[in-house]
């Protein structure tokens, strides 16, 4: 009954949010600046878990967010049966990197969409960094920034990303 209410109240609240069903909202949800959000069945959101950005997230089903923050720009997809952590998605560097451009307004190369595979778990205070796709099945250790895509099926960590475990096929 508690989550049916939270899911009224939030649906009229951000109209751009579309749930699923029986989603359950344990903590708070906020949204900025037009960002679409679509999230999936029987997803949980625990703490506040935010989304910020001019552009759509979709989180599949059976998911759960805990403290988690989403910027789009573009698009970012989550798959099915995720785990995501009190970690940072942003498909956006905000700044050009020539240093000639930076003080300039952010170009289309600046962004680019994120994919992240079903039953992906990204741990606690890890950064998953513009363009990276992260394959099905794999874990993203805690503190770990992803810059570069990660095959299905293993265990990153560190900075730079780096695979130290692959699951056996």
């Amino acid at each position: 009954m508690a989550f049916a209410v939270k899911r009224r109240y939030y649906r009229m609240r951000y109209p751009r949010l579309r749930l699923g069903r029986d989603v359950e909202i344990r903590g708070r949800i906020r949204l900025r600046r037009g960002v679409r959000v679509t999230i999936g069945d029987r997803t949980r959101l625990n703490k506040l878990v935010r989304f910020a950005g001019t552009g759509e997230v979709r989180v599949g089903a059976d998911c759960l967010l805990n403290a988690t923050w989403i910027g789009s720009w573009t698009t970012v997809e989550v798959g099915d049966r995720c785990l995501l952590s009190d970690c940072e998605l942003m498909d956006n560097d905000f700044h050009n990197l020539p240093p000639d451009l930076r003080h300039a307004p952010a170009t289309a190369t600046a962004r680019a969409p994120i994919v992240v595979g079903d039953n992906v778990w990204i741990g606690a205070h890890a950064l998953v960094m513009k363009g990276v796709r992260i394959g099905r099945d794999s874990v993203v250790g805690a503190g770990t920034v992803v810059r570069s895509d990660v095959p299905d099926r293993v265990v990153v960590i560190g900075n730079p990303q780096q695979i130290v475990k692959k699951f056996d096929e």
